[in-house]
């Protein structure tokens, strides 16, 4: 799962410790959680279209940007599961919590979601629920309202900073109440058109909007690279790089997970690198790794001519030769 060098770099965080499990075998079943808050989340944002304001909606799109910036692309994804950038810890502890909000899991469940999805499609055959391979409405079942149970799944073991850390253990024990203290303040500040917009309907539209680009990232569209030994590749979703914030570049991601820069080449908007960029000349993030600080890949192949990476970031390993 993890590629390594003779200097030390990696292409990503190793917490699989039994990396022979069956990616295969295995029973989509129906979680009653899920179902009960995602119930309760779209019905609130149904609600929301029968009370809107111009300013409730306006607090719609300042909060979903952020949580998704700021919680899911930086602090869930490229800083707690790939170690991509190094920042203080109360920076990370911010990130990670506003990553809660978006409504897919306290952060030791988005590591072991990420995490055994990733490794399920670097095997050479997977089930169906980890491609997004079965029909639209089949793969959003599954993937909004179900979870897996493979018969023989990988044992993972998260790195200490994560499993001593007591306010990490706390809001994933209560994740999905951590937006119930923000609908109190929106209530307070704007009624239920701010509840309605500012916590269901934004809830809504990170969760669908998170499992529509997974869909459409695995199933076909552009490609720089592919992974050779992997039975799942990943596409970049072009359309959606402003919005998701750099994340739908997935091809990218996938020849390169250990990257803080998933938008690559000329024309790929990636606003969460600039965010980071940003952290960076403020002094609040440092070693901020692109694909020419992370190890080779063997497996990792062009499938496209490419432009060169921009000046001053030029690759030097193998994989990018």
């Amino acid at each position: 799962m993890v590629g390594h060098s003779h200097d030390g770099k990696t292409q990503d965080v190793p917490r699989f410790i039994n990396g022979s499990g069956d990616a295969i075998a295995g029973t989509v079943t129906r979680s009653p959680a899920k179902t009960v808050f995602l119930t309760l989340i779209y019905g609130g944002t149904l609600a929301a279209l029968f009370c809107f304001t111009w300013p409730a909606f306006a607090l719609f799109l300042a909060t979903t940007a952020g949580v998704l910036c700021f919680g899911h692309s930086l602090g869930m994804h490229r800083r707690l599961i790939h170690h991509s950038f190094d920042c203080p810890l109360w920076l990370e502890r911010g990130m990670v919590y506003h990553g809660t909000l978006v409504g897919l899991g306290g952060p030791f469940t988005m590591v072991y979601t990420h995490d055994m999805r990733d490794w399920a499609q670097r095997q050479p055959h997977c089930h169906d629920y980890f491609a997004h391979r079965s029909h639209f409405w089949k793969d959003a079942y599954w993937q909004l309202f179900c979870d897996i149970r493979l018969a023989n799944p990988p044992a993972i073991e998260y790195e200490d900073s994560l499993v001593q850390d007591r306010f990490y253990k706390f809001i994933e024990r209560w994740w999905m109440w951590q937006n119930l203290p923000w609908a109190v303040l929106f209530f307070m500040i704007g009624g239920w058109p701010f509840v309605f917009w500012g916590v269901c309907a934004r809830v809504a539209a990170c969760v669908t909007g998170h499992w529509l680009i997974g869909h459409f990232a695995h199933r076909e569209g552009h490609q720089s690279w592919r992974v050779t030994t992997a039975g799942v590749q990943g596409y970049n979703v072009k359309f959606a790089g402003l919005i998701t914030f750099g994340e739908s570049w997935h091809n990218n991601h996938h020849a390169f997970p250990g990257s803080a820069r998933i938008g690559l080449y000329a024309g790929e908007i990636d606003p969460g690198w600039w965010v980071l960029r940003a952290f960076e000349r403020l002094g609040l993030a440092k070693n901020l790794k692109q694909p020419a600080d992370l190890a080779p890949r063997p497996e990792l192949e062009r499938v496209m001519a490419i432009a060169p990476l921009p000046s001053g970031h030029a690759a030097t390993s193998t994989a990018l030769r």
